[in-house]
């Protein structure tokens, strides 16, 4: 029986190794952290690799039919690129990593604004585009990248000092650190965290609207999280700060990388507030106007495309963001009840305040 039961361990633990040698995420995983870490094996993997290209931070795509997509250029065609305009191949070292494929061919972006644009243009055949458009036209994956690599070119082009002796930095191959030559500090990329709260007072759902926001749209509150907060305080504090509601309980939801206006970690929640103290006090330096909408009318709202005229959306008042943003799928839980509201006594308990 033990000898048999040894057998079994044994089995399950050989089935388990097998699965993690073979998995293809961690393989995955494993060669990027490889890649981030040793520059000469980075160097090598420019060999196999697929490029994105930006100019000044904007990514370079194409149409094809009613499908807009990231091209991944080679680098065999990326060398020919370069020579034509007469730039050195060095310039590949200037690449990010920002991914890999299944089949773990790594993928880089290089942004080539120091080259004559319509140049450029016409000889990929296709455009550069500012990354608030192409983010909307792209599919999932080609968007996820396009945005991390935008982010990373944007980071490294705004931390090119030390901040301790004000010397040039030095970036890995990878992009995934700079360092300072002179102190040896160590500078990561970073990105703020956002919480977007969708509050409800069980019935109704509150959206607000910024001065910026387009003319119509309406969102979810959000807010930048201080230094020291926890996320259930950077909750509570935002809605108090925003609309003047007092937050009793509310769950997390999913998370989103958001590029615009910067790089930000967007963490989504839902919150409840008491019906009886529902009355909203909007904080006009933060916010130009926040209403309570039925179930009904976000529902209406979600099945309109962004931007439609007062004709084509009838009795409708408001727009909400598409579906590529987390606001959207906040609302769409909502509406559709898809989401559990942690009661306020399984909650961390709130500071005082």
């Amino acid at each position: 029986m033990l000898i048999a039961s040894l057998c079994r361990m044994g089995s399950r633990r050989s089935s388990y190794l097998y699965y993690r040698l073979n998995s293809t995420y961690i393989r995955r995983m494993r060669y990027l952290f490889e890649l981030k870490e040793d520059d000469d094996i980075c160097k090598q993997a420019y060999n196999s690799g697929s490029f994105f290209l930006f100019y000044k931070l904007s990514p370079f795509v194409q149409q094809e039919g009613e499908m807009w997509l990231a091209p991944r250029i080679n680098v065999s065609d990326l060398k020919r690129l370069l020579k034509k305009f007469k730039e050195s191949e060095e310039r590949i070292e200037e690449s990010m990593l920002v991914g890999c494929s299944e089949v773990c061919t790594p993928y880089f972006a290089l942004d080539l604004g120091s080259l004559e644009k319509s140049a450029l243009e016409s000889e990929l055949n296709g455009s550069f585009r500012e990354l608030r458009k192409a983010f909307f036209l792209l599919e999932e994956e080609d968007r996820s990248l396009i945005s991390k690599a935008q982010a990373l070119l944007r980071w490294h082009d705004n931390n090119r000092y030390c901040s301790k002796t004000g010397q040039p930095t030095v970036k890995n191959l990878a992009g995934s650190k700079r360092v300072c030559p002179s102190s040896g500090a160590i500078y990561y990329p970073q990105m703020a965290p956002v919480v977007i709260i969708l509050v409800t007072d069980g019935s109704r759902c509150l959206l607000v609207r910024q001065a910026s926001f387009p003319k119509g749209m309406y969102s979810a509150l959000s807010g930048f999280c201080d230094v020291g907060e926890t996320l259930e305080e950077t909750v509570r504090r935002e809605v108090a700060e925003e609309v003047g509601l007092e937050v009793d309980s509310l769950c997390y939801s999913s998370s989103q990388h958001w590029p615009f206006p910067n790089s930000s970690l967007m963490i989504a929640c839902h919150a409840v507030v008491d019906p009886q103290r529902s009355m909203i006090n909007v904080n006009k330096q933060e916010l130009e106007t926040a209403q309570w909408f039925s179930n009904e009318e976000v529902e209406e709202a979600l099945r309109m495309e962004p931007k439609l005229s007062k004709e084509q959306t009838g009795s409708l008042s408001f727009w909400v963001p598409p579906k590529q943003a987390i606001a959207h799928q906040l609302m769409q839980e909502w509406v559709k009840n898809t989401f559990h509201i942690v009661q306020k006594s399984s909650c961390q308990s709130w500071p005082q305040i």
